[in-house]
């Protein structure tokens, strides 16, 4: 049942991490952006805002283009090396200004916005070299382009704000597909055109894009969609009042409430010009975040091994070392997953700890079970021939007890109830059953006090053990005196019977024997024959006790020789000896 119940949990657990559950896919998703590393500004970009108090001052919403083109002016006196307006002008403005605005974005590098819709229109594609085949990216909607007059004189790019499975923003194409081609972003088009390129170089592998280069810029990773994942870097912000934009790119947005929408980002709403500008500095970024192609082929490995080795520990190791192991499987997991996070390499490690949580629960109560039901055994099998602290022993040491069967060096003891059959014939059956139980009970006693363990009751004889099921030093010795003191104690109880042992050492197989659906924790072996066959001969002898040679030579007592006898199944005689007050 175990065997089989590891691959299906393997299996299980697989299927949500293979078919990316939406509810798995958040969780990985959250876990990044709260253990990414945070990133520096790269220096090379400035935030410009225009606010609402701006807005007030030039008179409400539209500005006109001629302001614009005063914006744009003023921030190229003030130092700044470009200016992207990620603002579309897909319509000409209503005051004349485009010409103004027109002229001024002449006078440096400068680029505007488009977005998508669904009209199926697209822009002139870009010039694009293309290492591998042609496979992989995500095709545009439809493109909404700027004026002629506008376009004409500056470069576009497209913003735009593609959301993951929690419609947050976290990963943007660096470029797109059209029926013809490609088409930039936006961010990824003011690198270009500050790095005076004109290409772009992509390069594919089997499972789409690899990676995408500008000439001047170092090739930047991206997914088989062609998607960067944006690093929210804190870059400098300004105004139309402060304009610090000396030797700065220049992103221009409204951050006025109600002209350009507020986008759900994993660091709060933000608008279209701040994520481009976070785009553009994650391009710079060297090893900035990415997942790689092989990020599931990694997260399911992890999973599959470390669940493995967690039920394999938990299964067969002790509760203790259970724990400690599996917390050392799940905190190298964590470690490992978090080292690979912070340095940009996105693989989670979530649902692979949930995994083996949840694998360790279920072996862990398995293995509690499996404990508890042996313990139930052990009691049930023992408590009645062990010594109750003897007993306490085995269950909280079950090891100590190899089920199925041990070659051990033991000692057996083997009693008899002499004149049963008489003593039946002359007494109520209530009285037999009475004086029998003393006799045993007599019996049992001595044994358990000496260390021995009680192994079976065959009608009116008895069966004991001196070392098994636990160690037990000086065994010969104890069974000894455990056979002197059963013979006293049943004198001193004055029950009318006569009891006759033989005591025997030597090595049995000692454990569960039986059938499959029933079985008992006995000895088998010649050294039992032998203590079984002394105890018969004990009437022919006319002794009370009779001690195999084995015994006789680890025994401190002082024991007598008699004259050797024959035994069934033995072809030499056995030196047998006895106690003699």
């Amino acid at each position: 049942m175990k065997r089989l119940l590891l691959p299906a949990i393997l299996i299980l657990l697989s299927v949500p991490l293979i078919l990316q559950f939406t509810l798995l896919e958040v969780l990985k998703l959250k876990t990044f952006d709260s253990l990414i590393t945070d990133q520096k500004p790269s220096g090379y970009f400035t935030i410009l805002n225009i606010t609402e108090e701006d807005i007030t001052n030039e008179g409400g919403y539209p500005l006109s283009r001629q302001t614009l083109a005063q914006i744009q002016i003023n921030l190229l006196r003030k130092g700044a090396i470009g200016v992207g307006w990620v603002i579309a002008f897909p319509q000409p403005d209503r005051f004349g200004g485009d010409f103004e605005f027109t002229e001024a974005l002449k006078f440096a590098p400068s680029v505007l916005a488009m977005y998508e819709n669904n009209t199926d229109s697209y822009p002139p594609t870009t010039g694009t070299v293309i290492l591998g085949e042609d496979i992989g990216g995500i095709y545009s909607q439809g493109v909404v382009e700027n004026i002629d007059v506008l376009k004409h004189n500056a470069s576009q790019g497209l913003a735009v704000a593609r959301t993951d499975i929690d419609n947050l923003i976290r990963r943007l194409p660096l470029l797109m597909r059209t029926p013809e081609g490609w088409v930039p972003s936006y961010g990824t088009e003011v690198l270009k055109i500050l790095a005076g390129a004109d290409t772009y170089v992509i390069k594919t592998n089997q499972n789409g894009l690899e990676e995408i280069r500008v000439k001047g810029i170092p090739s930047v990773p991206v997914d088989s969609y062609g998607r960067k994942w944006v690093s929210w870097v804190d870059t400098p912000q300004t105004d139309l009042t402060e304009m610090n934009v000396e030797n700065k790119f220049v992103f221009v947005g409204f951050t006025a409430k109600g002209i350009m929408p507020q986008l759900a980002t994993p660091v709060g709403l933000l608008e279209p010009h701040k994520i481009q500008a976070a785009l553009a500095e994650s391009i710079l970024i060297e090893n900035s975040p990415r997942i790689p192609d092989y990020s599931l082929a990694v997260e399911l490995i992890t999973l599959l091994i470390t669940v493995s080795l967690i039920w394999f520990i938990v299964l067969n190791m002790g509760i203790t070392s259970g724990i400690l192991l599996s917390t050392s499987i799940s905190l190298l997991t964590l470690l490992s997953g978090l080292y690979m996070i912070r340095k940009g390499i996105l693989i989670d490690v979530t649902w692979s700890l949930i995994s083996q949580i949840l694998t360790a629960s279920v072996g862990f109560y398995l293995n509690f079970r499996t404990q508890f039901k042996l313990r139930q055994e052990i009691k049930k099998q023992f408590e009645h021939y062990l010594d109750p602290a003897q007993v306490k022993r085995l269950q909280d040491n079950p090891e100590l007890l190899k089920l199925g069967g041990e070659k051990r060096y033991c000692t057996f003891l083997f009693t008899d109830v002499r004149g049963f059959t008489a003593l039946s014939e002359t007494l109520e059956p209530e009285e037999v059953t009475k004086i029998m139980n003393q006799a045993l009970t007599i019996q049992q006693q001595a044994v358990q006090k000496h260390g021995g363990m009680v192994d079976k009751y065959i009608g009116d004889a008895m069966m004991a053990i001196f070392n098994a099921p636990l160690d037990l030093e000086n065994h010969e010795n104890k069974a000894v005196v455990a056979a002197i003191e059963i013979q006293k104690n049943i004198k001193e109880a004055d029950i009318d019977v006569a009891i006759g042992v033989g005591v025997n050492t030597g090595y049995a197989v000692i454990g569960n024997m039986g059938s499959e659906s029933r079985f008992d924790y006995t000895a088998i072996g010649d050294a039992v024959n032998t203590a079984a066959r002394l105890e018969s001969a004990t009437k022919e002898v006319g002794e009370d006790i009779l001690i195999g040679e084995n015994t006789k030579k680890s025994c401190g007592i002082k024991l007598n020789l008699l004259e050797p006898i024959k035994v069934k199944g033995k072809k030499d005689a056995l030196n047998i000896y006895t106690i003699r007050g």
